[in-house]
């Protein structure tokens, strides 16, 4: 390794750990200053798309000041979908911590549905509460919150892995949340297809384990997928939400092989 490699590097390791402490300070301001603040605010629809725009344009300030240091790069295709049309359910896989923050950052008027382990996060618990972002600890209320959520406008980013993804090689099943979801309300599902390369703050690498070269995050939105593509006409509910499941997830990860993104097993 060069010296200008591993000057490269520390600075990347520094920058990281940068942000890392302004998104955490910023979360926990934003719990103690704005979360009390917008529950002051007498209108409940107006509270949320305040707060929904202010996240929007944090999280798209701190993409931008991580490619200005040069810890990564972007890389999009199809990303006007995630802003054009009514509202939709973005389905991704989650190769990486920051998925949610570049997906967020793409999509103007966005709700998600977060581990219920954050709810309790000092960096967290102010920004989910005060954006009205759904828990996914009770699955009968994660799907009819996420109804509300959809009828009031709002596009819905879903993980349906639940976690980041084990492996290059293979991803976590999809829960069918997103499924009923969509059959209750009539939606479309957008599927979306994430990389990181080389590989960085996935679920084995802790944050300092900056890769040999600033990472790119690849987005590519696919067109809109219908319920009527997999679900036969008629079908039982719990059999719909199986056959829609399977269909959104064979669906991915078929293109995340074509586009590169995904590893074939041996």
């Amino acid at each position: 390794m060069t010296l200008t490699t591993r000057i490269n590097k520390a600075w990347r390791l520094v920058a990281t750990g940068l942000a890392f402490v302004v998104f955490g300070v910023c979360g926990v301001l934003f719990s103690i200053i704005v979360f009390p603040l917008a529950w002051l605010w007498p209108h409940r629809a107006s509270r949320q798309r305040t707060v929904t725009f202010i996240i929007h344009w944090f999280f798209r300030a701190l993409v931008r000041a991580l490619q200005w240091l040069g810890v990564m790069t972007l890389d999009m295709q199809g990303a006007e979908r995630l802003r054009a049309g009514g509202p939709a359910i973005v389905v991704a896989n989650h190769p990486t911590y920051l998925d949610v923050v570049v997906l967020l950052s793409l999509t103007p008027r966005a709700c998600c549905v977060v581990k219920n382990a954050h709810w309790g996060n000092p960096c967290f618990w102010g920004i989910v509460r005060s954006a009205e972002y759904i828990s996914n600890a009770d699955p009968t209320e994660l799907v009819e919150a996420g109804a509300r959520q959809l009828a009031a406008g709002y596009t819905m980013i879903i993980f349906p892995e639940g976690s980041r993804s084990p492996a290059k090689d293979r991803l976590h099943p999809f829960s069918r949340g997103f499924a009923h979801m969509a059959l209750n309300v009539g939606a479309p599902i957008v599927p979306v297809l994430m990389d990181c390369d080389p590989p960085a703050l996935t679920k084995a690498m802790r944050w300092y384990d900056v890769p040999p070269r600033a990472f790119c995050i690849k987005v590519a939105v696919l067109e809109p997928v219908s319920v009527a593509q997999y679900v036969p006409e008629g079908a039982p509910s719990a059999l719909a939400a199986r056959a829609l499941t399977s269909g959104i997830e064979t669906h991915i990860t078929d293109h995340l092989l074509q586009y590169g993104f995904l590893e074939a097993r041996n």
